[in-house]
C-alpha cells in the first residue's frame, strides 16, 4: 500500500534487480517505466481478481493458446506483465498476443520457487510503502536500497555479490549471479545459504573468524556431492559499532587486489548505514501506519486523506478487531511480553491478509490489532456484486483461516465489522468489529471469529448489561418475587422459569435440562405462576422475564452487583 503518487516499483526495476538470476524476457517489449502495484497469482477459477498494474504469475500455464487468451484478458485489465515457468513455449500465438497487447512475457528460471519470487517482488514493491520517503540518499544512493548498493559493490569488485543478515539470509544481491557457481545460484534462489553449506562453514570456523575480523577474509570453496564447480569467496562482516548486522560475500575466481579490498571495506560502512536505515524505517513505518489507521478508524477531517495515503480510498472496506488472551498482571514482564506478542501477531496477520487482499492495512492500536481490508468496486456480474455484499463473510473466513494457521485459536478472538461503502463508513465498521469482539471474548465456547451481523443481539445485551450495572438495577415484578421465594424457601423457581423459556415452552426438554420429572416440572410452573403472578401465555411478560433473567440474574443464581 503505497501512500505516494509515484509507483512503488517499475517493470524496469524488477528486470534490473532480478533479471539474469530469476527472470528473463522471452516475448514482447519491456517498458522500463511500466508501473507495478501488486503481485497476483493467476487462478483460472477466480477471474474476478483485479489485475490493474499487476505482475501476474501464471502458475501452471504452458499451453500457448491459453497463454495468448490470458494475455488478451490481462490487456483489458491493464496488467503490467505475465510471468511463466521456464522453459516458455514462445510459439506464434504467444508472440503475436504479447506484441498486440503490449503485455511482455517473462520466464521464471528453473529451480526458483513461485513463493520465493512472490516474496522478492512484494519486497521490491513495498519499498516506500507508507509515506513519501522523499529523495533521502546514503552515499549517493536511495536510502535502504540494498539491491542498488549490491550492484555498485559488484562493479567495484568485478564479482557477483550478496548481502546477508546474521542468519545467512540473503537480503540483497547483485546482478551477474550467473557468473558464480551453483552454490551461489542456489543461495540466491532460496534467499538463504543452504544448510549443508552453512554447516560446512560453521565447522570450518568461518563465521567465528568473519565476525572477529575487521578485514575481509578468504573462504575456500565449499564441498558438494554433485561434482559441480565451487569458487572461493571473500567475506566481510558489516558492523554498527560493536553490533554485527550481517556480511558481504563476493564470489571470486582470483584474490582481490589491495584497491578492491579497500573498496570492499569502504563499502561495508555504507551497507551498515543502509541496513540501519531499513531497520529504523520499519519501526517508523509501523508508527506511521498505526497513526494513519487510527485516523481512519476514528473518522474526522483527516480521515479521507489518511484513507488515500493507505490506498484504501474508492474501496469497500471491512474492519477486523483482534485480541489475544490477557497477560497475567502478577508477572512484571507481562506487559512488555504482551506488547511484543501483539506486534508479532499483527505482522503475521498483515502477511496473511496481504496474500488475499490487494489492499489492506494492519496496526496495533492500544491492546487491539486492527485491520482494514479493501475491495475495489469493479464493473461485473451479479456474482461479483454478491461478493462485495458478503465482504464481511469472506473476511471472517480469511480470519478463521489465519487462526488455523497460527494454531492459537484458544487464545485469540476476532470481531468482524460491517461493510463500509467508503471512508465515512469505516468508523462504524470499527465500532461494530469492537462490539463483535467483545461478544466473542465473553463467550469462550463460541467460535473464535464472529461477524457483527450474526451477533448483533448479543452485542446489544452486553451493552444493556453495562447500563444496568452502572445504574445498579435490580430485578422487579414477577422475577423479583420468584427470587425472594427461592431464597426464603430453598425452591428452584427461577431455575425452572429459565429452563422453560430457554426450551421455548417445551416441558420435556426443559425438565431434562434441570434433571426433573416432567410432572414435577409442570407443578413448579403452576407454582411459579401463582407466586409471581407471571402470565406465561403473555409474550410481553415472557420477554420481560427473559431480559431480566439474562441481564440481572446470572446462571449461578446471584445478582449483578451494582
Amino acid at each position: 500500500m503505497s501512500v505516494t503518487t509515484k509507483p512503488r516499483a517499475s517493470l524496469g526495476r524488477v528486470i534490473e534487480d532480478l533479471g539474469n538470476t530469476l527472470l528473463e524476457v522471452v516475448s514482447g517489449a519491456v517498458d522500463d517505466d511500466t508501473e507495478i502495484e501488486t503481485v497476483v497469482i493467476h487462478d483460472v477459477l477466480d477471474d474476478a481478481m483485479p489485475m490493474r498494474r499487476a505482475l501476474v504469475l501464471g502458475v501452471g500455464l504452458s499451453d500457448p493458446d491459453e497463454i495468448a487468451e490470458l494475455l488478451r484478458v490481462l490487456a483489458t485489465q491493464q496488467a503490467s506483465a505475465l510471468v511463466l515457468r521456464a522453459p516458455v513455449r514462445s510459439e506464434q500465438p504467444v508472440r503475436e498476443a504479447s506484441e498486440a497487447t503490449g503485455i511482455p512475457v517473462l520466464a521464471l528460471t528453473r529451480g526458483a520457487s513461485w513463493a520465493q519470487l512472490a516474496a522478492m517482488l512484494r519486497s521490491l514493491i513495498a519499498e516506500g510503502d507508507v509515506g513519501d520517503q522523499g529523495a533521502t540518499t546514503l552515499g549517493g544512493m536511495p536510502s535502504g536500497d540494498l539491491f542498488a548498493l549490491a550492484n555498485a559493490i559488484a562493479t567495484l569488485l568485478n564479482a557477483p555479490v550478496t548481502i546477508e543478515d546474521r542468519n545467512s539470509r540473503v537480503v540483497a544481491f547483485s546482478g551477474r549471479q550467473h557468473e558464480a557457481d551453483p552454490a551461489r545460484i542456489e543461495t540466491v534462489l532460496g534467499r538463504q545459504v543452504p544448510e549443508r553449506f552453512a554447516r560446512q562453514l560453521e565447522e570450518r570456523g568461518v563465521f567465528q573468524e568473519l565476525y572477529r575480523s575487521v578485514d575481509p577474509i578468504d573462504v575456500g570453496p565449499v564441498n558438494n556431492t554433485e561434482g559441480l564447480p565451487s569458487f572461493p569467496r571473500v567475506a566481510l562482516a558489516v558492523r554498527a559499532g560493536d553490533e554485527i548486522l550481517g556480511s558481504i560475500w563476493a564470489a571470486v575466481q582470483e584474490p582481490l587486489s589491495p584497491d578492491r579490498v579497500r573498496a570492499l571495506k569502504d563499502s561495508a560502512g555504507l551497507v551498515a548505514l543502509h541496513m540501519l536505515r531499513l531497520r529504523a524505517g520499519a519501526d517508523v513505518e509501523r508508527r506511521l501506519r498505526a497513526d494513519l489507521l487510527a485516523t481512519i478508524l476514528e473518522g474526522g477531517p483527516g480521515a479521507a486523506d489518511a484513507t488515500a495515503r493507505l490506498r484504501l480510498n474508492d474501496h469497500r472496506c471491512v474492519v477486523l478487531a483482534l485480541s489475544a488472551a490477557e497477560e497475567s498482571d502478577d508477572e512484571p514482564s507481562a506487559g512488555a511480553r504482551g506488547v511484543a506478542e501483539r506486534q508479532r501477531i499483527a505482522d503475521a496477520f498483515a502477511v496473511h491478509l496481504g496474500a488475499v487482499y490487494l489492499r489492506s492495512a494492519v496496526a496495533v492500536i492500544g491492546n487491539v490489532v486492527y485491520a482494514v481490508v479493501g475491495i475495489r468496486p469493479e464493473q461485473g456480474d451479479a456474482e461479483t456484486g454478491a461478493e462485495h455484499r458478503d465482504a464481511d463473510s469472506r473476511a471472517a473466513r480469511v480470519a478463521t483461516d489465519f487462526l488455523g494457521r497460527l494454531g492459537a485459536t484458544s487464545e485469540i478472538r476476532i470481531g468482524v465489522g460491517t461493510v463500509a461503502e467508503g471512508a465515512a463508513g469505516i468508523p462504524a465498521s470499527r465500532a461494530n468489529a469492537d462490539r463483535a469482539l467483545r461478544v466473542v471474548r465473553q463467550t469462550p465456547t463460541r467460535e473464535p471469529v464472529a461477524r457483527f451481523t450474526t451477533v448483533q443481539m448479543e452485542a446489544l445485551l452486553v451493552e444493556l448489561g453495562d447500563l444496568v450495572r452502572s445504574r445498579g438495577d435490580q430485578p422487579t415484578g414477577p422475577v423479583a418475587r420468584l427470587l425472594a421465594q427461592d431464597r426464603e424457601k430453598g425452591t428452584h423457581l427461577v431455575e425452572t422459569l429459565r429452563a422453560w423459556l430457554d426450551a421455548f415452552g417445551d416441558v420435556a426438554v426443559a425438565a431434562a435440562r434441570v434433571y426433573t420429572h416432567p410432572n414435577t416440572f409442570r407443578y413448579r410452573l403452576r407454582r411459579l405462576s401463582e407466586i409471581s403472578g407471571l402470565d406465561l401465555t403473555d409474550p410481553d411478560a415472557r420477554f420481560s422475564a427473559m431480559v431480566q433473567l439474562r441481564l440481572l440474574i446470572p446462571r449461578d443464581g446471584g445478582l449483578i452487583d451494582g
